[in-house]
């Protein structure tokens, strides 16, 4: 009975291991967006905001890259320091052409330089083409300029979760090897 309890302690402990390691894939980001504790982060020099994107008209839920949809999009950014009230935000979506050298050429979205003192900025735009841009978040008035730089793709769908795909193998493997080891072992006492 303990041999048995043995197999299912390391049969959980290789799915947890497992789903632990396909999951941190989901806590990579593009330039300055990273998912931290549940919530997607911008960071623009030594400023951090929090980053909220959806598509109204879509039943797709919020996003934090990529873009799912082409059409209608929101985008908030609130700051999580104070110190952001008082300095001028700038934000800006280009296409990614590879070259920001002519800029006003490749926006697709600007909002001006102003300070923003409710802490809140809403981007609100409607993308009608599929394609890969760059968003580009300037802070001013503080000892320098920070420029956030993050590409994007938009009408590219959701990708699907690594965690999504090989969660289900290795618990079906550990459930087989489980079986396996069960049969192996109820053959060599009857024997």
């Amino acid at each position: 009975m303990s041999g048995r309890i043995a197999t299912i302690k390391q049969a959980l402990l290789a799915v947890l291991l497992t789903a632990g390691i396909a999951m941190t894939g989901q806590v990579q980001a593009h330039g300055g967006l990273a998912l931290a504790e549940d919530m997607c982060v911008l960071t623009v020099g030594p400023y951090r905001m929090h980053f909220t994107g959806y598509q109204p008209l879509s039943q797709e839920e919020e996003f934090c890259e990529d873009i799912p949809e082409v059409g209608k999009t929101v985008i908030a950014l609130d700051y999580i320091q104070e110190e952001l009230r008082p300095l001028t935000t700038e934000v800006r979506i280009i296409r990614d052409t590879g070259s920001e050298e002519n800029l006003d050429e490749i926006t697709v979205f600007h909002l001006p330089p102003k300070v923003y003192p409710s802490a809140s900025i809403s981007v609100d735009h409607t993308f009608p083409e599929k394609g890969k841009f760059v968003g580009l978040v300037t802070v001013t008035g503080g000892a320098q300029d920070y420029i956030s730089r993050f590409p994007f793709s938009v009408g590219e769908g959701r990708p699907t979760p690594k965690s999504a795909i090989i969660a289900p193998i290795v618990l079906v493997i550990a459930v087989v090897a489980f079986f396996l080891m069960r049969k192996k072992k109820n053959n060599s006492a009857a024997a």
